[in-house]
């Protein structure tokens, strides 16, 4: 089998404590990478080498909005650990509703973390990888980036806008080497799901509503986080070495997407 690559790089994962993020950090921990895991809160960071080498995870405190201290976490992280291989913008917060009740606080809310947040750390990334003529960004996105959702218009332009930077940056980086891709997960099994589960049940969310106009599952089941970190930690190896400004939907069809 093809070697994945991913040994010894050095990957920066935002979000890291969430269901996803947390995924990721131990999916490129179990590749043998080393990963500096960043969230706005780190209580429970260290948790996340439970079973691998301390001295291969950093957690870092972060806060994406704040483009100073994403600079500077970068520059910290380069000069102590070494150059930064790869970065994951897994950050990312939800809000569901009619966007004629949405607040204007909670629209700038998704902006600021789902899109400023992309854009703050992949800049960073780019401006340290492009010297060197390597490295790979991967964005979460979500399916419902790429099609029109009852009640998530908003986080839905949020997660479109995250996606398409991450593919045009993935074009103005190319020459230098840079590839950047988007991994769409639909309706995964995390903390984030949660409520949205307890309003109408596993079942029903898997079925879709004709209603609304929203797709079912075609796959007949829920994402698991790792089904999310497989995608991730696919398109930062060697094994994508020709993939770049992709969306890989992973969402058990339900986007019927091309």
């Amino acid at each position: 089998m093809r070697p994945t690559g991913l040994e010894g790089r050095i990957v920066v994962v935002t979000g890291a404590l969430g269901g996803i993020g947390r995924a990721i950090c131990r999916a490129a921990l179990d590749e043998g990478m080393r990963v500096v895991a960043t969230d706005v809160n780190v209580a429970d960071g260290t948790s996340l080498a439970d079973g691998h080498r301390a001295d291969a995870l950093r957690v870092e405190t972060l806060d994406v909005r704040d483009a100073r201290a994403v600079d500077a976490m970068i520059d910290r992280v380069e000069a102590e650990w070494g150059p930064v291989d790869c970065g994951v913008n897994a950050a990312g917060v939800l809000a569901t509703g009619l966007a004629t009740d949405l607040s204007a606080d909670e629209w700038q809310r998704l902006f600021d973390v789902n899109v400023t947040g992309v854009f703050n750390v992949s800049r960073a990334l780019a401006r340290v990888m492009a010297p060197r003529g390597r490295g790979a960004i991967v964005t979460v996105g979500s399916n419902a980036g790429g099609l029109p959702r009852h009640g998530m218009a908003a986080y839905g332009a949020s997660k479109a806008a995250a996606m398409l930077f991450t593919r045009s940056l993935g074009l103005e980086l190319a020459a230098s080497g840079i590839r950047c891709n988007v991994v769409a997960p639909g309706s995964t099994r995390t903390p984030m799901l949660a409520p949205v589960l307890d309003a109408g049940g596993e079942e029903a969310l898997i079925a879709g509503d004709l209603a609304i106009y929203k797709n079912g599952i075609p796959l007949r089941k829920l994402a698991e986080p790792r089904d999310i970190a497989d995608a991730v930690l696919f398109l930062l190896s060697d094994r994508a070495s020709h993939i770049t400004m992709g969306s890989l939907y992973v969402d058990g069809g339900a986007a019927l997407h091309e």
